[in-house]
């Protein structure tokens, strides 16, 4: 076993051994099945903590020469695959982790050398009679290996971990980039060594111009998964067998750690994160020991393009459409607000509905660190809503429309020098932040389908909770009565049909020519 070329099975038997371990091996059927063929090559994107590492280590276990991995998976989902036996340590496996080759490089411009450098190194160590110094670059001793190869020519299986770190090392320098991009591109492009190629990072492949460097790569990301899509993290069904088996409750795990929503299988979780929940039994952020707070504060502070208004939206709970298609790859290039909201997809600090192409905070532990940075980057006023939210849900279940009503003129002061408010959307944007607190005791639905219309906010409880439903609706220039004469002419309690404990009816309505809020509040009689 080497470093670079079949580093052998021990990495994903670490993984395997540890307290929790969520069978992903299926992937390997997936790979298998582009094996030699044009889709060889697959560019898998996901965040932080979302299990690129352990899935490199475990193809490269499944198929590098030098061990006997048959036991390591026997007990797994692909021992059950046609094609398990078939391509089990069949291969020559050349394992590259990226980052690590950058800290060894030293400087970034010598880190195409460096890579090139060490992994012929360790092939004319290990094949002295057909491999010399100054045999010419990488590829071409690859291919002269290939060639020389008496069997079957089976050639070599390429695993690249944290491909972009260059990218996100060194944000500015295009030149480094480009030249790590045509060395890629040279070692991979109609090669017929390559009998499969996986590369995994945070970001999808940089383009350049109307083309990308590596346009043979298949890109599987967070905002189009596609085949991979239940490889990208835990699903809901592996969430609720860990809350099971550890004893958690499911509603929390959500509430905390619920984030991407996909089309093949909705909802996908944070592994890690996960993980860490269930073996110390707590709901926290994890984030903690992971590059955080300072990166999500760079793109706070930009506030490109309305990008303050849409944090401040999504900490509402609202959603935010984008087009994620436009975005460059890379950390630097922004020219619309949806390039940085598609690179904090990408970076993990934003969830994604695949469904709607629409972003939102997808959970609790990521939006304590968005308040973390926005407290940092000086939004005062928003963090002065977010501690008040406590008071305005104690006084809207008191019944204190007075209280209620004065609650929202403030955080509408505290927010109009950011929100255009000016229509009942504003309105709801404010109505949403205000009740920031309640979201640790309710589900915040908004448009709500229910008798003849759509009811503008429910507060529904969750399970551990006694605090009554709340149906509120809004109103622009007219009046608090006439909201709340909307949620019975409309019946808008009829989608709460099946609740069976105590409801309030909330209306809400903003008075332009006073600049200022009135509220009435009835407890609603079954």
């Amino acid at each position: 076993m080497g470093l670079y070329l079949n580093p052998g099975n021990m990495a994903f038997r670490m993984v395997v051994r540890d307290d929790i371990y969520v069978d992903k091996t299926k992937l390997i059927s997936y790979t298998n099945s582009k094996l030699d063929k044009a889709k060889r090559y697959i560019c898998v994107s996901r965040p932080r903590r979302f299990g690129k590492s352990m899935a490199a280590n475990m193809l490269a276990s499944y198929y590098g020469q030098d061990c006997d991995s048959l036991g390591l998976f026997q007990p797994y989902k692909i021992a059950e695959d046609p094609s398990f036996k078939a391509h089990l340590n069949q291969y020559n496996v050349i394992f590259l982790n990226m980052q690590q080759m950058l800290s060894g490089a030293g400087n970034v411009s010598g880190f195409v050398s460096y890579i090139q450098e060490t992994v012929i190194a360790e092939l004319v160590e290990r094949y002295p009679n057909l491999v010399k110094p100054g045999d010419g670059g990488l590829p071409n001793i690859l291919e002269k290996l290939f060639r020389a190869d008496k069997r079957e020519k089976k050639g070599f299986v390429f695993i690249i971990d944290e491909w972009d770190c260059i990218f996100r090392e060194v944000q500015d320098n295009v030149e480094v980039q480009k030249n790590y991009l045509d060395f890629l591109r040279d070692l991979f492009k109609d090669r017929v060594y390559v009998k499969l190629a996986y590369m995994t990072g945070i970001l999808p492949i940089k383009k350049y111009g109307t083309h990308s460097a590596l346009n043979i790569f298949y890109e599987y990301s967070m905002t189009n998964p596609k085949e991979l899509a239940e490889f990208a993290g835990f699903t809901e069904q592996e969430v609720q067998g860990l809350c099971e088996q550890y004893h958690m409750d499911f509603e929390e795990t959500k509430r905390w750690y619920d984030g991407y929503i996909l089309k093949r299988i909705r909802h996908v979780y944070n592994p890690k994160s996960v993980v860490d929940a269930m073996l110390s039994a707590e709901f926290e952020s994890f984030w903690v020991n992971t590059e955080t707070y300072d990166a999500l504060k760079i793109y706070i502070d930009m506030n490109f393009d309305g990008l303050k208004d849409a944090v401040i939206q999504m900490l509402g709970g609202v959603r935010c459409g984008i087009n994620p298609r436009k975005f460059q790859n890379d950390m630097t290039t922004f020219t619309a607000r949806d390039d940085v909201l598609t690179l904090l997809v990408h970076l993990g600090y934003l969830g994604f509905d695949e469904v709607n192409s629409e972003v939102f905070i997808p959970n609790e532990e990521v939006r304590m660190e968005f308040l973390n940075a926005i407290e940092g980057s000086g939004w005062n006023e928003v963090i002065s809503a977010v501690e008040a939210s406590e008071k305005l849900l104690q006084a809207t279940l008191q019944k204190d429309e007075h209280a209620v009503a004065k609650a929202i003129d403030r955080v509408h002061m505290d927010t109009t020098s950011i929100l255009n408010y000016n229509d009942e959307n504003a309105l709801s944007y404010v109505i949403s932040l205000a009740y920031y607190s309640a979201r640790k005791d309710y589900f915040l639905i908004r448009e709500l389908p229910s008798g003849k219309g759509y009811a503008d906010i429910v507060f529904l409880p969750r399970k551990r909770t006694e605090k009554p439903a709340m149906v509120i609706e809004l109103k622009w220039d007219h009046s608090a009565d006439a909201a709340i004469s909307q949620i019975k002419r409309k019946q808008y309690t009829s989608a709460l049909e099946e609740y069976r404990g105590n409801l309030l009816l909330v209306g809400i309505n903003y008075q332009k020519e006073t600049k200022e809020h009135q509220c009435i509040i009835e407890e609603w009689k079954k």
